[in-house]
């Protein structure tokens, strides 16, 4: 069975590797637009499936398609990927001194057997204060503009994090140990 990662995510695809996974990416064309609006685990697990789904016709019927959408979410508002740099000053200054979540919906699709299988896995995450110097020193040196919530915990010079209950993968954007049950079931 051939793993197709539908994702161009340079994160995704690490972990993957990481992980010992063989796999070749085709890019989901999927265009998701759920910034800014109230969290659901629904809208998250669609996402994930609408990505895998855009890739069916492009493979062959022997394989798995692995799709994911992670989400950022403060005040149960789903913070997107920032659009500019004022953006992203805002959604850091929205998650300083607090706890928020990093939710990341994984889509598996049975090319043969045309099963679906879309789980979710969540992980709380906790700022430290933040002074203006912080956010503009990590947007100076580091790239979030791809990101959720404006911040890869991964960055090296990532320092806002107090606490991280859950996955770390998960915050990163590929819940490794959710993906390695799931396909064990698909």
């Amino acid at each position: 069975m051939n793993l197709i990662l539908a994702s161009n995510s340079p994160r995704r695809k690490q972990i993957l590797k990481n992980n010992g996974y063989n796999f070749i990416v085709i890019p989901s064309n999927y265009e998701e637009n759920i910034s800014n609006k109230p969290y659901s685990s629904d809208i998250v697990k669609n996402c994930a499936k609408n990505k895998a789904k855009a890739i069916l016709n492009k493979t062959n019927k022997n394989s798995i398609i692995i799709s994911a959408d992670t989400v950022v979410v403060s005040d149960n508002i789903i913070l997107g990927k920032p659009k500019d740099k004022s953006d992203a000053i805002k959604m850091l200054n929205n998650l300083s001194g607090k706890t928020h979540f990093v939710a990341t919906a994984v889509c598996l699709i049975n090319t043969k057997t045309n099963k679906v299988l879309t789980e979710i896995d969540t992980t709380e995450v906790t700022f430290r204060k933040l002074q203006n110097e912080d956010i503009l020193k990590y947007l100076e040196n580091s790239k979030p503009y791809d990101k959720a919530g404006s911040y890869g915990i991964q960055d090296e010079n990532f320092d806002f994090c107090t606490n991280i209950n859950g996955e770390l993968d998960n915050v990163i954007g590929f819940p490794i140990k959710l993906f390695n049950t799931m396909l064990l079931t698909i």
